[in-house]
């Protein structure tokens, strides 16, 4: 392994047609473990930022997975399939009417804020103990579930050709298909999501990013603590140290990630609320 180190994060660029747990697997190998996480799914048909958390890293996960999320889309206007993207089934198909571009900016704006979405039937959500996907694939009925989250910032990039690109920042959870057929609902056209591009998540952009055959062929860069969290070091005394390498909690006047060292090494990863810290990640073992 790279530098021999055993915790770190990496972003990855997602090839098309790669799941996120494909990429993972992969990782796998690489690295020759498999303590290995992602922080938020791209859909095989996606490509861009995923990032992957390796050793005791992963217990950040939903901590970066929290972050918002930049996205890079397109429409194909006229069609539309049972996925919400091109990959699927056609299940409507028109000529759609021409759109003015003042209309279709309108229309984005409407959409910031705190937006509720209906989930898509081809998602993982689970409805009565049963992934939304199963239904579908059973072409079972079922009740779709919707949920809010906020669309921080929209904007058109290009319409031409029967096809509208946009970029959105948006909040974790929020799926860009659902996305899709809102803005197609209030321009009174049919569309489905022909190209996705994750282009960041919280701090990580695609220029941070690796593909996967940089990594086999060792061109890559690894992140660690500090380049993923906000967060002050500390250096411990013996007395702390005690009780830091037992998961005890640690009173200090502090506040937020503090990462603790003793000689150089990094110890624990602790998060301060009220004077309070306690335990995030152990580094050390015991």
């Amino acid at each position: 392994m790279k530098n021999n180190v055993h915790d770190f994060a990496i972003v990855i660029n997602k090839d098309k047609g790669l799941t996120s747990r494909s990429v993972v697997n992969k990782l796998c190998k690489i690295f020759n473990t498999k303590k290995i996480g992602h922080t938020g799914t791209l859909d095989p048909m996606a490509s861009g930022v995923l990032v992957c958390l390796v050793g005791k890293y992963t217990k950040l996960v939903d901590l970066i997975t929290s972050s918002h999320k930049e996205y890079i889309a397109e429409i194909k206007l006229g069609i539309k399939t049972d996925t919400l993207d091109i990959t699927g089934n056609t299940i409507e198909e028109n000529m759609p009417r021409d759109l003015d571009i003042d209309e279709i900016k309108q229309v984005l704006q409407t959409l910031v804020g705190e937006y509720t979405q209906i989930i898509p039937k081809y998602s993982a959500v689970h409805v009565n103990g049963k992934r939304l996907y199963e239904y579908a694939r059973n072409n079972e009925a079922v009740e779709l579930p919707t949920n809010t989250v906020y669309i921080e910032d929209i904007e058109l990039l290009s319409y031409e050709n029967n096809l509208i690109k946009f970029r959105a920042v948006v909040s974790k959870g929020t799926y860009i298909r659902s996305l899709i057929q809102s803005i197609c609902s209030k321009l009174n056209v049919i569309g489905t999501m022909s190209s996705l591009i994750r282009t960041k998540q919280g701090n990580f952009s695609l220029d941070m990013s690796y593909t996967l055959e940089d990594i086999a062929n060792n061109n890559f860069n690894i992140l660690n603590l500090e380049d993923l969290l906000e967060l002050e070091i500390v250096n411990l005394n013996n007395e702390l140290y005690k009780k830091v390498i037992n998961g005890n909690q640690v009173k200090l006047n502090k506040s937020g990630y503090i990462l603790f060292r003793y000689n150089d090494e990094d110890i624990a990863l602790y998060y301060f609320e009220d004077n309070i810290g306690k335990l995030k990640i152990l580094f050390k073992n015991v």
